[in-house]
């Protein structure tokens, strides 16, 4: 099988990933804190623990929102 038959064949569990990672990285940059860990460590864990990672982060790193919490410009 070649690398063109393996991109065809899982692409939507890479574009999956891709939006995932990406909305994360908004999210994180987005926000003034976050839960758990610094916004660095979870910037590194998101890039590097793929799909797993933006998980983790929406589970634990985000937290709550607060009615009056709002995002930094």
């Amino acid at each position: 099988m070649t690398v063109i038959e393996l991109l065809l064949r899982f692409w939507p569990l890479l574009a999956f990933q891709a939006v995932l990672a990406i909305c994360a990285l908004v999210s994180i940059a987005r926000r003034g804190e976050t839960k758990v860990l610094p916004r660095i460590a979870w910037i590194l864990i998101v890039i590097i623990v793929n799909t797993v990672g933006p998980i983790l982060y929406f589970i634990l790193g985000k937290g709550e929102v607060k009615c009056d919490e709002q995002y930094q410009n």
